[in-house]
């Protein structure tokens, strides 16, 4: 669902003329923010407010934008960096106001421009709810990743979690872990109790696969949990071609910010080493990028000429960048590449926008 950001600048100052990277370093990310509880330009106000209070280490505030792509995520940008650096020293933040049902605890880290700053995923754990109180469950997975922020566990079984990609990954390889201990208790049970193995089935696994696909682990199949944008970034340079000439195949299940990739032989027959190399170097390729990829947004205001121009721009400078990836959205377009390429193409795309904003729609087109 398309959100507008709402972009708050508090009142008196202007805000300040700075280069990106000291802007970078005057915002912060913040995680843990209710959804859907107040409307969008009440809980942006709310933020402002926490993020001045001095008991929060606050300070001038030069503008709040939320909701962003991620949901429960806002990004904080003050006038004075030693103000971020004070907020960041604060062990614990609870967003606090007489508007909101109760206290939410707030993860706050410096803001990045890497690809991988802060995902989402709805996770479905109901498949767990015969073996574990859900409850316990989930103060478990908190209390072994203390990254990742997680939402109040729904009746269904279904909670939201926030985090890096890193993060998520451990959370994604500890469930497999619980999974399969299950689906072993399970193989046990029905080898004990042969009469009603025909009659019921393995439930462990099976709703969780059906809401959170990477708990799923097929026989003969490998897979790998990638971030969205950098697998888009993967296919965009070698990725279908290495597989191929290892005689693997796959399959991909894109969930928002999470894509999961299944590996499997192209035959039946073939070499089961080859399957476990691919993946392997799939994820050396991921960790590669990890490291070196960053990740521009040109934020658009909705209308269609600016989008227009915007696009075009993009397809102009392209030819120029062939490493850098251009992923159109209705409010805003992403560029992912190396952090010189995405200067040097941020740069020259402001450049052409510029030009086109003294031109017609029509003369920009003819061009």
């Amino acid at each position: 669902m398309t959100e507008k950001a709402f972009t708050k600048n508090s009142g008196g100052s202007q805000p300040k003329a700075a280069g990106e990277a000291s802007k970078s370093e005057r915002t912060v990310i913040v995680s843990g923010i209710p959804d859907g509880v107040l409307k969008d330009e009440v809980m942006a106000d709310i933020l402002m407010i926490h993020f001045q209070r001095a008991k929060n280490r606050g300070g001038d505030v030069e503008g709040v934008v939320y909701p962003t792509t991620t949901k429960g995520v806002a990004y904080i940008t003050f006038e004075d960096q030693k103000v971020t650096e004070k907020v960041l020293k604060k062990s614990e933040h609870q967003l606090e106001d007489k508007r909101l049902p109760r206290h939410y605890p707030l993860k706050v880290s410096l803001y990045s421009q890497d690809v991988f700053s802060c995902i989402s995923c709805v996770l479905d754990l109901s498949g767990f709810g015969d073996k574990y109180v859900l409850e316990d469950l989930v103060q478990e997975l908190q209390k072994n990743i203390t990254a990742l922020s997680f939402s109040p566990l729904q009746p269904n079984g279904q909670i939201s979690v926030q985090g890096s990609f890193p993060s998520i990954q451990s959370l994604k390889d500890n469930l497999l872990l619980k999974a399969n201990s299950l689906s072993k208790t399970d193989k046990k049970a029905k080898c004990m109790s042969s009469q009603r193995s025909n009659s019921k089935t393995q439930k462990h696994g099976v709703s969780v696969e059906s809401k959170n696909n990477f708990i799923h682990n097929a026989v003969g199949e490998k897979q790998v949990v990638l971030d969205t944008d950098v697998y888009y970034y993967m296919k965009h340079i070698l990725h279908e071609d290495s597989l191929a000439k290892k005689s693997v195949v796959s399959r991909e299940v894109t969930d928002g910010e999470i894509t999961i990739l299944y590996l499997e032989k192209v035959n039946a027959s073939s070499d089961p080493s080859k399957l476990e190399r691919a993946k392997k170097k799939i994820e050396d390729l991921s960790a590669e990028l990890h490291s070196k990829l960053q990740k521009k947004r040109f934020h658009l205001d909705g209308s269609k000429h600016e989008m227009q121009m915007y696009q075009h721009a993009c397809k102009r400078v392209q030819p120029q960048y062939s490493q850098v990836l251009v992923i159109p959205y209705e409010t805003h377009i992403d560029v992912i590449g190396s952090s010189s390429d995405i200067f040097g193409f941020a740069q020259e795309v402001k450049t052409k926008v510029k030009h086109y904003l003294q031109k017609t729609p029509q003369e920009m087109i003819v061009r």
